[in-house]
């Protein structure tokens, strides 16, 4: 048996050697090298000819040459097998520094869903790749409501946009997974291409969980994107009026003040892996995105608000910069806080930040004919709930749409951090 173990073992060893692997040269001269450090070692401690002294050293020094450099060629083949992509770029141990450099980074959760989570990811990913992104998974609109119903999955969409933002991978595969199929396939026009990539994965491991995880190893994220439940949850809204409706999708569309949102079911249980990465983090943020729809899923997950109040994390609420028509009309910054605080029924935020830049006139009358407004920054009635503010111009043009800033977002972030 033993015999059997070594030759198999020999062999192993011997696959490394085949032609066209690219590592025998720098093997033959790393083992070079030491022999030429061995031979000069030894014999300049019995030479007593100055000369020939000198030629010793200089063995000596080629021989630690050219096993360093044997080594670090060696090192460079094995990692451009695994990340051929690095082979054309010239500032590989630049790279390499930096991926070391992020895994030391802070332990940062994001919690929400949509466009605005995305946000916040990208803002982070540049200084950390300890990113937790908690998703909900409530939505059903678009591509992401008929392949729930067809395929009784749970929500693909916002799990998606946030693969993307934390992706390190290609350009290219990025602009593959948020590409959308137009009429001229009527049966796929709409749906996204990463949200159809995430279905057949679920399909195949037969597990939701299991192909966001697989996803995150195609897009090489930098982070985690976790869903804040697995089971397959619908969002219901109780407008003020006393009228219900069910589905995320649906909500905004009636237009009608809203008292509250729930989940169906209510016992939804939290991800482990949610829960996990509450506990480490040293800052919390939630949004910025839609409050009603995106934010509040999560917290509605009973196991992840406790979590989140129990954590000794800075706790940031990113206030949005407009309001959303139909569900947040006429809403000021406090009014909504309130609504996070009175969903979560505890003290769930230490920050409110709040947007007090300017925005131009030509975006104003644009956004006015959607029904949406600036949100009014009434920072003294934040204070005086009993909640500090980060007050800062942080809005950022994308695609002549109104955003967070990604940049100015994460140097305000980054400084909370260094507080803690």
């Amino acid at each position: 048996m033993r015999e059997k173990f070594n030759i198999e073992r020999i062999k192993r060893i011997i696959k490394w050697f085949y032609p066209g692997i690219g590592i025998k040269r720098w093997i033959g001269i790393s083992v070079f090298g030491i022999v030429l450090l061995i031979v000069g070692a030894v014999t300049l401690e019995k030479e007593t000819i100055f000369l020939l002294k000198i030629l010793d050293i200089i063995l000596i020094f080629l021989g630690i040459i050219l096993l360093i450099l044997g080594i670090i060629k060696a090192m460079h083949s094995f990692i451009l097998f695994f990340f051929p992509e690095l082979g054309k770029r010239k500032e590989f141990a630049d790279i390499i520094y930096r991926r070391r450099q992020l895994k030391k980074g802070p332990e940062i959760v994001a919690i929400g869903g949509g466009h605005g989570l995305a946000v916040t990811l990208e803002a982070l990913r540049e200084y950390t790749s300890n990113i937790s992104a908690v998703v909900t998974v409530a939505d059903s609109g678009g591509s992401t409501g008929r392949l729930r119903q067809q395929f009784d999955i749970l929500a693909p969409g916002d799990i998606r946009n946030c693969l993307v933002a934390l992706a390190d991978a290609p350009a290219l595969m990025r602009k593959l997974f948020q590409f959308r199929f137009d009429s001229s396939s009527p049966e796929l026009a709409g749906h996204n291409f990463g949200n159809l990539f995430i279905t057949v994965m679920t399909q195949i491991t037969g597990d939701f969980d299991k192909a966001i995880k697989e996803s995150s190893k195609v897009l090489a994220i930098h982070g985690q994107v976790i869903p804040s439940t697995l089971n397959n949850v619908n969002l219901v809204a109780e407008y003020k009026d006393g009228s219900i409706v069910e589905g995320e999708a649906r909500i905004p569309e009636l237009r009608r003040p809203i008292h509250r949102v729930r989940l169906k079911p209510e016992d939804s249980e939290a991800t482990q892996d949610a829960l996990q990465a509450i506990q480490r983090a040293q800052i919390i943020i939630f949004g910025p995105g839609s409050l009603y729809t995106s934010i509040i899923p999560n917290l509605l997950v009973k196991q992840i608000c406790e979590a989140i109040v129990v954590s000794d994390a800075v706790k940031v609420y990113v206030c949005n910069i407009m309001t959303q028509p139909g569900e947040t009309d006429g809403f000021t910054a406090s009014d909504h806080l309130r609504v996070l605080v009175d969903h979560s029924h505890s003290k769930i935020v230490d920050y409110c930040l709040v947007n007090t830049g300017t925005i131009s006139q030509d975006l104003r009358e644009r956004y006015k004919q959607d029904g949406s407004y600036p949100v009014v920054a009434d920072t003294a009635k934040i204070r005086s709930m009993g909640y500090r503010t980060i007050e800062d111009n942080v809005i950022g043009i994308s695609d002549n749409f109104i955003r967070h800033d990604p940049i100015k977002l994460s140097r305000i972030i980054l400084g909370l951090i260094e507080e803690i």
